[in-house]
């Protein structure tokens, strides 16, 4: 069995420059840097490498000193849970600031918790933050390390100085009993699943109901989320990567209120991109809207598989069957180029149904990578085209030699014809649907390239056009 590599974490008053410090640590842009005080609520934790040696680094909200936001005493929970789990602190105080009571805080809070500390002074790199500095030497740690975290100046001495307190053999990559590597690349067989939707329709409820534990921030107050913040879990031997993500409204709105909700919804959106499966939460008692629509669209747009899961039912359950059809209809009319995505009724708050997400997940995420096999795609073809020949635009005849399917995840399907052509979409759509009844597609978008077969050099038939009668795929949908 792998041992878990060793957990080091970010701690200190809000705005010193945790987050930039851990997107510069990490190579990444995960943590949101803002000079807004609190920016930063829930613990997100990235593998770090650093001369051969691997340590988790977590950042955590600003836990000490003055704060704000109403959502402060959750995000203290966080940290101090973080704090607990922790094998080294790094402090991070502020060069520029000077000492300030709510460091002394921290120095009491570290020193109670009896873990080892490094204290890190942050933006030394001009003369007021490098002045500062002999103000930290009060507190009794050794050494006080300086750095600039925007710039990376001293970087290397605090990832040294990390890799010294934690031991050579702790930071060493862990394998499995297989020798293989426990931690690194994601591995291929891991799942990632972007959590998204409009604010408070339950995404960060519905992540603690699947992980067990309180590992999201839950709040009524809207935006509560700002990080796209990821766990892995264990289902049935199949590992899924869940990405909480902050909500998405509508453009306007977004520019409105901040920069602060723009870098999350950007990060939203990139979760999107990198995820395999695509959660779509829809608030039950408000139904689907244009907003659903239009993050249910960049999924799409991205290939992804999707989800769609009507949370709060036990809000809505109690009006009937009715209710349930009409709710559906409504919900296919807002959705209706996802008439793919399997619709999903849950109550994050009370776990009911939540389970079977974790069912569906992997069904979604087996279909996604079927590969059916050219003989047997090519009868299909045969059978199917004989009983509706192609339509195509300029009404030329149009026949499908053969067809193959050339990747996954989404499946891409090839369809060589006799004349360089694309097809209608009516007919795009219903060689869709033939292929997912036929092989079982569920709750990914399938896309087809039509492309004529390519001839012999210097041979063209009277439909053909390019040279060699070759032409380029016209990849639908």
């Amino acid at each position: 069995m792998a041992r878990p590599l060793p957990s080091v974490v970010l701690i200190g008053r809000p705005n010193v420059g945790k987050s930039t410090l851990f997107n510069r640590l990490t190579g990444t842009r995960r943590s949101i840097v803002n000079p807004t005080p609190g920016t930063t609520r829930d613990v997100i934790a990235q593998p770090v490498e650093w001369q051969h040696a691997h340590f988790i680094l977590t950042d955590t909200g600003g836990m000490f000193g003055a704060s704000e936001d109403p959502l402060h005493e959750l995000v203290l929970q966080r940290g101090r849970r973080a704090i607990h789990d922790a094998d080294l602190l790094v402090i991070v105080m502020d060069g520029r600031e000077g000492l300030v009571p709510g460091d002394r805080e921290i120095t009491e809070a570290v020193r109670d918790s009896g873990k080892p500390a490094l204290l890190v002074i942050n933006k030394t790199d001009d003369r007021r933050g490098r002045s500062g500095v002999v103000e930290f030497y009060e507190l009794g740690f050794d050494p006080v390390l300086e750095i600039s975290a925007e710039h990376g100046d001293g970087v290397g001495d605090l990832l040294d100085a990390v890799i010294e307190r934690l031991g050579a053999e702790r930071t060493r990559r862990p394998t499995t009993v297989d020798g293989d590597a426990a931690h690194g690349p994601t591995p291929r067989d891991e799942v990632s699943i972007a959590i998204v939707g409009r604010p408070n329709a339950g995404k960060s409820s519905l992540v603690n109901r699947l992980l067990h534990e309180e590992r999201m921030i839950v709040s009524e107050v809207p935006g509560t989320t700002r990080d796209a913040v990821d766990a892995v879990m264990t289902w049935h031997r199949r590992q899924f990567r869940i990405v909480d993500t902050a909500g998405i409204r509508r453009p306007g709105r977004v520019a409105r209120s901040g920069n602060v909700e723009m870098v999350s919804v950007l990060l939203a959106r990139r979760a999107i991109e990198a995820a395999d499966i695509v959660v779509l939460m829809i608030d039950a008692a408000v139904g689907a809207t244009d907003q659903d629509a239009a993050i249910a669209g960049e999924a799409d747009r991205a290939g992804r598989g999707v989800i769609i899961v009507a949370n709060k039912w036990d809000l809505v359950k109690e009006r009937g069957p009715d209710f349930v059809r009409a709710f559906d209809d409504d919900t296919r009319r807002h959705l209706k180029f996802l008439d793919w995505a399997p619709i999903l009724h849950i109550s994050a708050a009370t776990g009911e149904r939540a389970p079977k997400l974790l069912e569906w997940i992997d069904r979604v995420a087996a279909s996604r990578q079927t590969r059916v096999k050219t003989p047997e795609l090519n009868r299909f073809v045969e059978r199917i085209t004989a009983e509706h020949p192609p339509a195509s635009p300029g009404r030329r005849h149009v026949r499908v030699l053969y067809a193959a399917q050339i990747g996954v995840a989404p499946p891409l399907f090839v369809f060589f014809t006799n004349v360089v052509t694309t097809f209608h979409f009516s007919y795009v759509r219903f060689l869709e649907n033939k292929l997912r009844e036929e092989f079982g597609f569920v709750g990914t978008p399938i896309r087809i390239q039509v492309r004529a077969r390519t001839r012999a050099r210097g041979v063209r038939g009277k439909g053909d056009r390019g040279k060699g009668g070759t032409a380029k795929g016209n990849t639908q949908r």
